[in-house]
């Protein structure tokens, strides 16, 4: 049986991550990859890429809208092994950290961090503000992973694929996805 696994997409610069997740997830035979993507963050990839939403929801095996608070992963019985929202904006931190169940983003966090499994916070901001820190270690402290959209450099990257592919490649690492979107340190 395939892993479940759920990709969110919120309103944050760096939707080139949240494509590359998705590519990867979708290649993998052993994933089931259920994508959810906010009203922004559609407005966000319109102005920032030559991407569609459509293009998410092609690799996906269902795809839901923020506002369908009744949909499978806004329930702690629908069982999944992991949750990523990539890019994460400060306000959707905010609103997980706080456990806020406005839309289907924060709460099938909540029911992630409820139900004890694995949720990997991809953040995208710089700089950071004191809100932004303690959010994060509210969060951390809560079970999550924070991942920064911060790409090493090890690897001696050419393009900014490679770049983007690095990151996606340790949010795998996160959830135990074999892949091969990087050269690891000492290969």
């Amino acid at each position: 049986m395939p892993k479940r696994i759920i990709l969110a997409v919120t309103g944050a610069s760096g939707q080139q991550y949240a494509l590359a997740l998705a590519r990867a997830l979708s290649l993998s035979p052993d994933v089931e990859l259920h994508l959810i993507v906010s009203e922004a963050a559609k407005q966000v990839m319109a102005l920032e890429t030559d991407f569609q939403p459509g293009d998410l929801e092609a690799l996906a095996v269902a795809s839901y809208g923020e506002k369908d608070i009744a949909a499978p992963p806004a329930s702690g019985s629908w069982r999944h092994a992991g949750m990523i929202v990539c890019p994460c904006s400060m306000a959707s931190l905010a609103a997980i950290t706080q456990g806020l169940g406005t839309n289907l983003i924060h709460r099938a966090a909540d029911v992630t961090l409820k139900e004890g499994g694995k949720l990997i916070l991809v953040t995208r901001e710089t700089p950071l503000s004191l809100i932004h820190i303690k959010n994060m270690l509210a969060a951390k402290e809560a079970g999550s992973t924070i991942v920064p959209a911060s790409p090493g450099f090890y690897h001696k990257p050419r393009t900014i694929d490679d770049l983007v592919n690095q990151l996606a490649g340790r949010v795998l690492d996160q959830l135990d996805i074999g892949h091969s979107l990087f050269k690891r340190w000492g290969e």
